[in-house]
Order: C-alpha cells, then structure tokens, then sequence
C-alpha cells in the first residue's frame, strides 16, 4: 500500500490522543454481509437481535466472504511498530489467531463467561486479539491506559472484581506492588518475550492453545466491556455495554461520520485504553470490513502517516509540512475529543482541499453528533445529530431551549431507552439514574443549537476538565495532591491554554512549615508527585499558591468562581 504522506510533529505521544487516520486505495461498490439490516438496527428502525455477537456475526462472516469472494483485498488488521515490524492479519487469520487465544483465557487462564478481565497493553497486536477473544468467551473486557499507576491499577481492580490483568514487562512490578491487596485477582498474564515469577506467560500459552474454538452465544444486552471514566466527585466510574450497545452500536459511525467501505484503511491513535480506540480501530471499520491499521509509536515519529487527530494536533503547526499530492490520496479527515478552531480548519482547507469532520460522543453513549461526509460544514459547529438520536438543547427543567439559547446537551428518550446506550454505571444505581431528566438523557455539556440543528459547543456543566480530549476529574488530582505534606487542600479546575482548549490548573493552600519554601521549585515538586500517583496525564501544568479556597456557608469548595477567575482573563 502507497504511504500517503510525509509530516513533522514535533509534540509529546500522549498529545497524539485521537482520532482517526483515514486514507483510501481505491473506492469500490461492494455490500457483504447484510448491511442494510444492521443499518436499520443502527437507526432505531428495526428490533435489535435476541442474541448477537460481534465475533461470530461479523468478524466471521467476513472470514467467510474472504475466502469466498477474495474480498476485501486488505488485510483486517495492519500493525507496524516503527522498527521494521509489522504484521498483516487478514479476518481469517484474526478469526484463527483469536480462538486460540479465547481457548487461552478459558484455559490456563481458567476464566468463565461472565468473569471480568483488565487488559493494560499499549497499541500492539495482542491488544486487538485480546479484545476479539473476550467476545468469543462471554468474557468482560476492561482495557485502561498504559499511564495508570499503581494507585490507579488497585482502584480498578478493586472496583472491577477483575479475576485476570494483562500487561506489559514495564507494568509488571508496578501490578506486582498491589497485588495482595486485590483478593479477587487470580491471574497474571504477561505480554513479554521474557518469563516472570507468578505470571503466565502469553506466548507460551497461545503457541500451546488449540485451534478450535466455539464461540459463545450471547444475548444483545449481556455485558461485554467496561470502562473507567474520570467524574468530578470520587473516583472514576465503571462505563458498562453490552454486545449490543457497543458491537451494533457503533455500526452508524463507521458508516456515516467515518464513511468506510471494504476498500479503505483507517488509522485511529487513541490510546487503547479509551473507547475511541474501540470506535475508530475495532467496531468502526471491521463492521464495514475496512483494515485497521496501528502504528505502535512508542515515541512519536518525526515522520509519519497523517489522516486524523485532535485539534491539540492540528495547531501545532502541521499543515505547514503537507505534501503537495495529498488531494489525491487522503480522502477522509475527521477529528474529536475537542473542539477544533476555525482557523485551523480554514487553514487545513486551503493547503489539502479537504474538511476536517468533527465529531462529538462519550463513552456511555458513542457518536451523538458529527459532521457527516457531504454535509455543509460550519466551521466551530460539531454537526448535526448522529442516529438514531434526537439531540436537543434543554434548560434545568427539561424543557427544549430555542435555537441559538445555550442549555444543556440532552438525548431525548422516547418509549424505551436506545439499545446504543451503556447499560449502567457498575454497582452506581444512584448515579445511573442522575443521568436522566424528565425525557432526556443528560451528556454532562453545554452547547446551543442554531436554527439549522447544528450543535455548538460550550463547555462541560460540572468540573470534568477535557484536555486534548482527556476527560481529568478534580476529584483524581486533589486526592494525589493531599498526599503531599506540602498540601493542606486544594482545588482543581480547568484552565485555558491555546494548544490544548484547556488544562489543569490547581490552587493549593500551604502547610505552614512549607510557606517560606521556593515557590517554582515546590510547584514543579507537587507536579512530579501527582505524575507519580495518578496516570502522568493528570497533573497540573498550572498551580497557584493562595492563603485560602472560596467556600459555600457548609463548607464545599466553590470551584465555579475559580474556573470563572480563570476562564475571566481570556
């Protein structure tokens, strides 16, 4: 396959979060498997299936249409890793490679349907294996970042009630540190040329594993991931789908706002720990038979393939580098996680001749509006409403807001709840019902909509802070700051920042044996503590010294009025 494009980026890997590199070889009318049905499902036209099961409905069937018709021609799954590797799956061999790793977690493994495992992996092959054979074993996939400490590593398998962690040489110790505190911890598989004490060893295990495998039947609503996710109170909550909600779910996204076709590959650089990952890597393009193609980039390369990523990424400077002939390979651009600023699209505009897409979702609920393939584009506007939903802007009492009004971003809900949301957040009833209004399900984000059903974006209505499309609830920092002596309290709030939309900033009240410490160095001491108790992404790249924290009369901390403050000097 030709590389489309040559570029320089000179910005951290973690800036690099999403979305997705789109590039085609050629466009081709082709409609396996029966795509209309699973459209019809998509758009709320047609009952979801009893039983469906992403592994053997789809990734097989197109196993099967492979080796009947010879189609589609790239492979299913395309990694590279920089240093000359690279491995090229087609759905068979995908198909083949998975059962034997199902046969590995039902195995020595010894986990059953049901059961619940966390896979911390950065972007190599296995992770995607992994994820295939949790499907064909009923198995509840739990993927996290390969930035989790071992604070963060404990909650989750604490929370969780995860029987078996995979992972890396570099986060072994790291799971090793916590793991007689996790009774329900039972095994450790790692992912490493080398053996280690107490842990199984994957390669060992999937050269051993047999062939065949039958994959379990599974009903539409039984669960089958789950996902952490940064709130503003506490500690992250647990995301649940089901094999409906998240395998047929996201069958309208790589349709529509992706606008895949057998032909095509996609290039999505989420973090595996996050749903984009799933979206933009595994659901989006395999349901449309498209090749996923990873890049591992342990470092991000100064030369690389570019399609699609955040707006943190766009503004760094990227079009300046752009091949003239792009206009005639790369097809596709889309973008989200964060707002992109009009300029840079403008900007992209002139030098490529195409639109950025944006793209706006979360991990309970997927794609709830983008700017769709042929669409007008409003520049600043993150589209229109995705299907099957019905998005409209509401005030605090649920009544629908007139256009150009800003209120809160709400999901209308109809008889039934739509198949395409999560189910609940796990053993949080409580919380799962907050996220109802009357009608509506509420996303958690202002915005206004004009008279043309265009959705604009204005922020979140708590204290989540987005920051190159990582969601960082206050909560996570605040806890990581009070462990440092220096820290009496402290408050977190979002800050702006040009590159990043915004970022974290923290107010922290002083001991007093630390008040007459230098203030810079003491700054950069509390920014390298939090980066070594909490996922590295987390910290604050601002902190500010004050005598005291605005209070309400019973005592809670009035972040609003700090976030105000510094939102104000814009």
């Amino acid at each position: 396959m030709k590389i489309l494009l040559e570029i320089q980026v000179l910005r951290s890997p973690w800036i690099i979060q999403t979305f997705y590199r789109l590039f085609h070889q050629c466009r081709k009318t082709f409609a396996p498997l029966n795509l209309t049905d699973y459209e019809a499902i998509g758009r709320c036209e047609q009952e979801v299936p009893e039983y469906f099961n992403f592994a053997s409905d789809v990734l097989d069937k197109w196993s099967q249409i492979e080796k009947e018709r010879k189609e589609p021609s790239n492979p299913a799954l395309w990694w590279i890793n920089g240093k000359g590797g690279e491995r090229k799956w087609s759905f068979e061999e995908l198909g083949f490679e998975s059962r034997k790793v199902a046969n590995v977690l039902s195995g020595p493994c010894g986990l059953q349907r049901g059961d619940r495992i966390i896979v911390i992996l950065p972007r190599i092959p296995e992770w995607w294996l992994l994820n295939t054979a949790c499907m064909r074993t009923g198995v509840v996939f739990i993927p996290g970042t390969t930035q989790l400490t071992a604070k963060d590593i404990c909650y989750r398998l604490l929370a969780s009630k995860a029987k078996c962690i995979v992972t890396i040489d570099a986060l072994a110790p790291v799971v090793d540190s916590v793991a007689s505190q996790c009774q329900f911890l039972k095994t450790k598989l790692i992912v490493s040329e080398s053996r280690r004490a107490e842990w199984l060893n994957f390669s060992d295990l999937l050269k051993a594993a047999p062939a065949v495998h039958n994959c379990v039947k599974t009903r539409s609503q039984d669960p089958m991931t789950i996902y952490f996710t940064s709130g503003t109170t506490g500690f992250p909550k647990m995301v649940e789908h089901s094999y409906g909600s998240f395998g047929l779910g996201f069958f309208i996204c790589g349709r529509y706002w992706m606008n895949l076709t057998p032909s095509d590959v996609v290039w999505s650089m989420s973090d595996t720990g996050w749903i984009k990952a799933a979206i933009g890597n595994v659901f989006g393009p395999w349901f449309q038979g498209t090749c996923a193609f990873v890049h591992a980039m342990p470092q991000f390369d100064p030369k690389v393939i570019l399609n699609v990523r955040t707006p943190s990424v766009w503004e760094s400077g990227i079009c300046s580098f752009l091949s003239s002939d792009i206009s005639n390979t790369l097809k596709h651009c889309l973008s989200g996680g964060e707002p992109v600023n009009p300029e840079v699209m403008e900007q992209w505009k002139n030098q490529t001749g195409l639109n950025i897409y944006e793209g706006y979702g979360q991990t309970e609920i997927g794609l709830i509006c983008g700017n769709m393939k042929g669409m007008k584009i409003k520049p600043g506007s993150l589209g229109k409403a995705a299907p099957p939903y019905d998005v409209q802007i509401i005030d605090e009492k649920g009544s629908v807001l007139p256009p150009g009004e800003e209120g809160d971003i709400a999901i209308k809900i109809d008889a039934k709840r739509p198949f395409t949301f999560f189910t609940r957040y796990v053993d949080d009833p409580v919380k799962t019902a907050s996220t109802i209004r009357g009608n509506f399900y509420i996303t958690g984000d202002r915005g206004s909509m004009d008279e043309d059903g265009y959705i604009w974006f204005m922020g979140r209505s708590d204290d989540v802070i987005i920051s190159s499309g990582y969601r960082i609830g206050p909560f996570e920092v605040e806890s990581a700051l009070i462990e440092h002596p220096a820290v009496v309290e402290s408050a977190v709030v979002s800050s702006p920042d040009p590159i990043r939309g915004e970022v974290v900033k923290a107010f922290v009240v002083l001991s007093p044996s630390f008040t007459t410490q230098d203030r810079k160095k003491l700054a950069c001491e509390l920014q390298d503590h939090v980066k070594k108790v909490t996922a590295p992404y987390k910290y604050p790249r601002k902190i500010e010294f004050v005598e005291q924290l605005p209070k309400t009369i019973t005592g809670k901390i009035r972040r609003s009025e700090l976030r105000n403050k510094e939102w104000g000097q814009i």
